[in-house]
């Protein structure tokens, strides 16, 4: 489970869980680090790797609950995996309803905890991921001119060639061309890869179909 690459976040006010969790992964290659409070962490830099937080849920200042809250309000996207000696159902609801990929009662096993970690950050990898895929997309599509944007548009829309042609008033072969090209610059190697790029940069609005 080694990962050089990535960092666990661990907030506790419990310092011997802290420096148990973090004898607990160092042992097995992994970066932790450990705050007793939520203003601790808040205070550290931001780290660019896959992530995952372990966050108890009851901490001076402020719960583990409202944080996550707090982080889901800010678009700040980061796997959680709470803890807690003093757990409920509705705890436990609240959590995995706001995203949690685990809720642990203490005391838990350390396999429990290793796996759910294992899961957080590879959702945070798989996240960072496409978020770069993203970036790399919309710079193509910003490469286009606005001709070859307005085409590929229309290819989108599932417009044939002939009929994009009469649409904007220009020779059918010209469309093609102006295709081919796009194609070329977004790297897609068929019409329906360049569809697919379409829709995730939802450059065509779905409407909803009426029953």
């Amino acid at each position: 489970m080694s990962d050089a690459t990535s960092t666990v976040l661990v907030i506790d006010d419990d310092p011997d869980l802290r420096a148990s969790v973090g004898r607990l992964l160092r042992s097995l290659g992994i970066d932790v680090q450990l705050f007793a409070s939520i203003s601790d962490f808040l205070k550290s830099d931001p780290l660019d790797c896959p992530t995952c937080l372990v966050l108890d849920i009851r901490l001076p200042g402020q719960s583990g609950l409202d944080f996550q809250r707090e982080l889901a309000a800010a678009d700040r996207e980061i796997p959680i995996i709470f803890v807690t000696g003093h757990g409920d159902i509705p705890m436990s609801v609240q959590a995995m309803k706001g995203g949690a990929i685990e809720f642990l009662t203490k005391p838990y096993r350390d396999q429990d905890l290793l796996d759910a970690i294992q899961l957080g950050l590879a959702r945070d990898r798989a996240r960072r991921e496409n978020d770069k895929d993203m970036v790399s997309l919309r710079q193509r599509f910003a490469s286009l001119s606005p001709r070859e944007r307005e085409i590929v548009i229309q290819v989108a829309r599932g417009r044939l060639s002939k009929q994009i042609a009469h649409d904007i008033g220009i020779a059918e072969a010209t469309v093609k061309v102006h295709r081919s090209r796009a194609m070329q610059k977004m790297q897609a190697g068929s019409l329906p890869e360049l569809g697919r790029m379409a829709d995730k940069l939802k450059l065509v609005p779905h409407t909803p179909q009426r029953s």
